[in-house]
């Protein structure tokens, strides 16, 4: 399945965190922030404004870390399932 970000939305760093906001939302509810961690950071960076699939996703994972594909695939998809919770793909 190919996926994309929804646009709109940044990360900004904010107290130390790297966090996602929808530009252009003066006093949005702030209730739901979505903290990134380094690695998810690495491929919101790697993945923004394109178009990619999780096979993309592991493939960065492997590159950048050096761990078994396979392991890669199910960090991948839990990633992508995460970010679909979100909404912002």
């Amino acid at each position: 399945m190919i996926m994309k970000f929804k646009e709109g939305y940044k990360v900004r760093s904010m107290a130390g965190e790297n966090v996602v906001i929808m530009q252009g939302t003066a006093g949005s509810d702030m209730t739901r922030i979505i903290s990134l961690n380094d690695s998810s950071l690495l491929l919101w960076n790697e993945l923004q404004g394109k178009e990619f699939e999780v096979t993309d996703v592991a493939n960065i994972l492997v590159e950048n870390y050096g761990i078994e594909m396979a392991t890669a695939v199910a960090d991948a998809r839990a990633w992508v399932a995460k970010l679909q919770e979100c909404g912002l793909i």
